[in-house]
């Protein structure tokens, strides 16, 4: 695919690193020629110096044989004029824009062919908060991901010593807990990943991926570890777009403290939360402050600053000080992965939780939804069965008949989600389950360079009409 990205910031890199692994053919505007030729000597793309507003620069980008563009300037204006620009002078098909702002979504008039020309619309404070809020959700998960609409979750989750499941191989899961109705399809021992076949044994300290029905993912999660006490107490260190958007969804459900460098800034955090936020004029590295604000009585210590080693220190100060739970918002991927899984509970990268809202535009086939897991090194996919027995290479075929690389797993169907009068169906998959047409299969992929071959198994041949 011929994709256009406008803006080298932090996400326009991150989008640019990630797509261009699948061997897509990736051009890069910005303004700074010395940032481009950093990303041009690490990454294989072309780059473009100049203003992406501009139509001159858009077609000397490619514009006019590019079949996605990507904006993410770093203002919102910016990237809803390029989109425009795009649409009405390059007919470019599909155009995507970050925008911060909660005033843009996808599907508005203003953004319909008649305003700003924005197919979908991306937003990494949305999606950190999300990401922040599942966690809340779910305390003793790394990670929680939806499909079909939220019927189904992947949860990431670290075993511990004492879970039913734990030092027990595969084969003894429906034994062990036979009211838990889930799939293990990946289990992380440090970097390396251990195959989940029926001898494998999950040991304390994996990280173990779960499938299953949302409304099960708390019994699923009991199966590995134990479960933590729900998080009532929160601390959120940085009152950005990202501290402001998670204190306004959690205010009427937890006791929340709000810290601010900023002094300014705390005064309109006042003025836009309920009196039942407390909002605090300080630094989250501040010892003394912490331990007067009691730090050690949280549930969640949560650092979103825009400073990663801020957000570092604020957590291991926390966790010291007696936090239960810290979680790090950290814009560096090599930061990233330093930290996971030390005495921070998890990190999280901005650009990460939302480069699956981009994939799913640019795979091949039906594909519905995409989560990138592991820092981008595997995938997790919702792909649509369409067709027929004769069309299709899926349709009709049993899981064990799938032509699938070695070590993707299918872990899911939805059966009859879209179906007028019909309740959707959850089914964990089997070896002998079969596939029947507009069936939502969730797919895990332990490399990123499988895709191609997945995608083209959900490909439609040209006999489907």
């Amino acid at each position: 695919m011929n994709i256009l990205i406008i803006g080298a910031g932090r996400v326009g890199e991150s989008v640019a690193e990630s797509l261009v692994s699948e061997r897509n053919d990736i051009t890069m505007v910005d303004t700074d020629p010395q940032r481009l030729r950093q990303l041009q000597d690490r990454l294989d793309l072309r780059t473009v110096v100049g203003n992406g507003i501009q139509p001159s620069v858009l077609r000397e980008a490619g514009a006019p044989d590019c079949d996605m563009l990507i904006a993410c300037a770093a203002q919102d204006e910016a990237n809803l004029v390029v989109c425009k620009v795009a649409k009405a002078v390059f007919n470019v098909p599909t155009t995507i824009a970050r925008i911060r702002s909660s005033e843009f979504e996808t599907g508005s008039e203003l953004l319909g062919a008649s305003g700003f020309a924005v197919d979908q619309v991306i937003c990494p404070e949305e999606s950190v908060t999300t990401y922040v809020r599942k966690l809340i959700e779910y305390p003793e998960a790394l990670q929680v991901m939806e499909f079909a609409g939220g019927l189904v979750s992947l949860v990431a989750v670290r075993a511990v010593a004492g879970g039913p499941l734990v030092a027990h191989n595969l084969a003894e899961l429906p034994k062990l807990v036979p009211e838990a109705d889930m799939r293990i399809v990946a289990i992380y021992r440090g970097d390396a990943s251990i195959p989940c076949e029926g001898t494998t044994r999950i040991e304390p300290g994996d990280e173990v991926f779960v499938l299953t029905a949302t409304a099960e993912v708390r019994r699923v999660l009991s199966t590995v570890r134990r479960m933590d006490r729900p998080v009532k107490r929160v601390m959120i260190a940085g009152g950005g777009k990202v501290g402001l958007r998670l204190s306004r969804q959690l205010k009427d459900s937890h006791q929340i403290k709000l810290i601010e460098t900023d002094s300014k800034r705390c005064e309109y955090l006042a003025s836009q939360l309920p009196v039942g936020v407390l909002v605090l004029h300080g630094d989250s590295t501040d010892e003394d402050l912490m331990e007067d604000e009691n730090v050690r009585d949280m549930d969640l210590f949560v650092a979103l600053t825009s400073d990663d080693e801020d957000n570092i220190m604020a957590c291991l100060l926390a966790k010291r000080l007696g936090a239960r739970r810290v979680i790090a918002l950290i814009n560096r991927r090599a930061y990233a992965d330093l930290v996971q899984g030390t005495q921070i509970d998890v990190a999280i990268s901005p650009a990460q939780a939302v480069i699956g809202e981009l994939l799913a535009h640019v795979r091949r086939g039906d594909v519905e939804a995409v989560h990138s897991l592991r820092r981008g090194a595997a995938e997790a996919l919702e792909a649509v069965a369409r067709g027929d027995v004769k069309s299709s290479k899926v349709v009709g075929r049993r899981i064990e008949e799938l032509k699938f690389p070695k070590g993707v797993q299918v872990g899911a169907i939805v059966r009859g989600l879209h179906t007028e009068g019909q309740e959707p169906q959850v089914l964990m998959a089997h070896h002998d389950t079969l596939i029947e047409p507009n069936d939502h299969v969730i797919v895990f992929l332990p490399h990123k360079r499988m895709v191609r071959d997945v995608e083209r198994q959900f490909q439609v041949s040209a006999t489907f009409f």
